[in-house]
């Protein structure tokens, strides 16, 4: 088959809720992608931040296989062998006292709000359905109902409704707008991405986080980090929150939990708001499987001794440096933390980002495009200087020639 046949039959039979490149890729190690014409790429998407740990690393691979020939699903009806090492594991390794599993980031950020508002009730003391939670413009958390409700992106939302209530939109970045929000007294929660991914790698100000917390603090409202993307070291630091010193009263981690081998995501909270979830009020039958507690278990593993929060913090600076240094008149701002880097593209007739990530690919570099004239570039956490150079000659030969 050739790739224009892998294509149409997607296009036959699958849904169309995607625009993917028109790349159809086979294998993948570390950094590197290969499509089935055995052409090799650059993977500077690192599906979009779940390949932190770089593709099909090889210690967790064999955690997988080992434990896929030995017991895969049990639900939650039983204990397993597998699942209280891997809570014992991530609570200790974040530092919080329980762990909730589930399996997406979407999933962990819906457990997340409804962990929030029965907290608001049997704790806050905020009367039965009139919990709100605070959020911000250009957020994205996922595709649920319930979280499009929650979005300033039409292209999320818009026809999708009736919407879930029960949520308050501020801009992002905002201080003085959250502090307004938060007077209201039946606010329960403040929802917030450190740096906001799909919006284009928007970084807030230094010191943005901290007074969000502090301000979420004095008013017993809990803050609520969304590090489904930003975590597991692709900012520099194992989570963006630690940037700042901040301590999420609730963490929803996801993605890179797994390495990209398999759906795992996770929310981590101490005991005063965890408890407050009963047996039969919240629960997933794959959440918590015995492959996935192998997985997360060996994934963090490969984090920390790898020191991979590390390499991307040193990279990232590099890899920004050098971008700023590309002399093309189509590039208007270049921002970024850690590995986790966008480029604002400047559109020139009828040339727009989606064009020059098609023309990159030709030249063996994959990334994709966000609302419609950035570009985003995270690669996995385990790519080499020398790599980040090749990667950036590809870029500046694309942009230059463009």
């Amino acid at each position: 088959m050739k790739p224009i046949d892998y294509i149409k039959r997607e296009d036959l039979y699958g849904a169309h809720n995607y625009h993917p490149l028109p790349v159809v890729l086979d294998h993948g190690e570390g950094v590197f992608v290969w499509d089935v014409e055995g052409k090799r790429y650059f993977d500077f998407l690192s599906a979009y931040s779940a390949v932190n740990q770089g593709h099909c690393h090889p210690k967790i691979i064999k955690a997988m296989t080992e434990q896929a020939s030995k017991l895969t699903l049990t639900s939650r009806a039983f204990y397993n062998s597998t699942l209280g090492e891997y809570e014992e594991y991530i609570t200790r390794f974040f530092g919080y006292d329980k762990v909730l599993p589930m399996n997406t980031g979407a999933e962990g950020d819906e457990t997340a709000l409804k962990l929030c508002r029965k907290w608001a009730y049997t704790k806050k003391g905020i009367p039965e359905n009139q919990a709100k939670i605070v959020v911000c413009e250009g957020n994205f958390h996922g595709r649920t109902i319930t979280i499009v409700s929650m979005s300033s992106d039409p292209d999320s939302y818009a026809g999708f409704g009736p919407f879930t209530p029960g949520f308050i939109k501020i801009p992002y970045n905002d201080i003085p707008a959250l502090e307004l929000a938060l007077q209201d007294p039946t606010v329960a929660g403040f929802l917030v991405e450190p740096i906001q991914g799909e919006a284009g790698v928007f970084v807030p100000d230094d010191g943005y986080l901290s007074k969000a917390a502090k301000l979420c603090k004095d008013h017993n409202v809990l803050f609520i980090a969304d590090e489904v993307q930003t975590g597991i070291g692709r900012t520099g630091k194992l989570l963006a929150c630690d940037h700042e010193n901040v301590r999420p009263d609730i963490l929803i981690l996801g993605k890179a939990l797994s390495g990209g081998a398999y759906p795992v995501s996770a929310v981590l909270a101490d005991d005063d708001i965890m408890l407050c979830i009963k047996p039969g009020e919240h629960g997933s039958t794959f959440g918590g499987n015995p492959m996935a507690a192998k997985i997360g278990i060996a994934a963090l593993e490969v984090v920390k001794n790898e020191k991979l929060a590390e390499n991307a913090e040193i990279l990232g600076q590099f890899f920004r440096e050098e971008l700023r240094k590309i002399k093309s008149d189509r590039i208007e701002l270049v921002r970024g933390k850690g590995l986790l880097n966008a480029i604002v593209i400047r559109p020139k007739g009828d040339s727009t980002a989606w064009d020059v990530c098609v023309a990159m690919k030709d030249n063996g570099l994959l990334a994709k495009p966000t609302h419609e004239h950035i570009i985003r570039f995270a690669p996995p956490l385990v790519i080499t200087r020398e790599q980040i150079e090749d990667a950036i000659e590809i870029i500046r030969k694309t942009l230059e020639s463009m």
